[in-house]
């Protein structure tokens, strides 16, 4: 499961690069793991799980008797976050969360982050052995959503990183490319499902108008939309006016915001570190996810990146996806 991506500070052709991104509508339902339920459906449509990582140490700080952090985890238990889909058994996990999601009258929110060569050899490369493998869990994914509803982001970073000189080997971007139009197109065929392609944030492809051709190669034009700060920490108010510029590039698509760590933005004046993106302290929960932004263009704000989750193996953190309940807990103090 991702953390995030490399950082990078690389310079190409009028493209600069640089921070980059690196798992019945009353609001009192499903309640579990807690007292964690889950929110009104007028907020967010999205699911809470009950027993999440988030639940279950809040539960166990509360049996503990470490009443203030219980309180803290809450913080991140009782919002809907992301489910990761792995890349063992895609089919069973995805239907696990999106019969429960439909269960609780919600819909799921899942990402797809498993192409080929992902992540350019950093903390959380890894990927399909090849294309075939990818297809094959694709199919998996798409048995597993159904009829259920279901938003799903495709593949944060995988288009960003194709700017990158020798990130993606050469040799496979035309495949990459194919393997990106594949998963919006045959997501896009399900009957309730919400597709939004990932265009990175506004502090790694810093002129939008570089992403335009690769994001339409990619398929956004197939896509709902867009997705932007997918794992990093931009503040919303920066990933806003970066999506109305880039929106108009790609047919006026809305776009969704990963708002789940970016409360404090990002490390200022971080200097010699390149690994600005990975674990940085002093950060904070951004806004609760919501659809109900003020903004027309904005369709959400969202957890895409589970709070809590390292970022990978940096400043005492531990593997890329693997919970860290002291970052949890800094990030909700924050």
């Amino acid at each position: 499961m991702r953390g995030s991506a490399a950082g990078c500070a690389l310079a190409l052709a009028g493209v600069l690069l640089g921070g980059c991104s690196s798992d019945s509508g009353t609001g009192d339902d499903g309640a579990g793991g807690g007292g964690v339920a889950q929110r009104p459906e007028s907020v967010t449509p999205y699911w809470v799980d009950p027993e999440g990582n988030a639940a279950r140490q809040a539960e166990r700080y509360a049996q503990d008797g470490k009443k203030k952090q219980a309180a803290l985890m809450r913080k991140i238990a009782r919002q809907p976050v992301a489910e990761w889909i792995r890349p063992d058994d895609p089919e069973a996990q995805t239907r696990k969360v999106t019969t429960a999601a439909s269960k609780a009258g919600r819909d799921a929110l899942l990402v797809l982050y498993n192409l080929p060569h992902r992540d350019c050899g950093q903390y959380s490369k890894g990927g399909a052995p090849d294309a075939a493998a990818y297809r094959k869990w694709l199919a998996g994914v798409l048995k597993g959503i159904g009829k259920r509803p279901a938003t799903v982001i495709v593949e944060p970073d995988a288009v960003p990183h194709l700017l990158m000189k020798g990130c993606t080997p050469a040799q496979y971007t035309d495949e990459r490319y194919e393997l990106l139009n594949e998963a919006v197109g045959r997501l896009q065929g399900l009957p309730d499902v919400r597709v939004y392609l990932d265009a990175g944030n506004p502090d790694w492809v810093r002129d939008p108008g570089a992403l335009v051709e690769p994001m339409k190669r990619a398929g956004v034009e197939t896509a709902d939309g867009f997705s932007l700060n997918v794992s990093n920490y931009q503040t919303t108010a920066s990933n806003t006016a970066y999506g109305k510029k880039f929106s108009p590039m790609v047919g006026n698509k809305p776009f969704v915001i990963d708002t789940s760590r970016n409360g404090n933005g990002p490390v200022r004046g971080a200097g010699a570190d390149e690994e600005a993106w990975c674990n940085p302290k002093g950060r904070a929960l951004g806004e609760a996810p919501t659809t109900k932004t003020g903004d027309q263009i904005v369709d959400g704000y969202l957890w895409i990146k589970r709070p809590g989750e390292s970022d990978g193996e940096c400043k005492g953190g531990p593997k890329a996806g693997q919970w860290w309940p002291e970052y949890a807990l800094d990030l909700a103090g924050g």
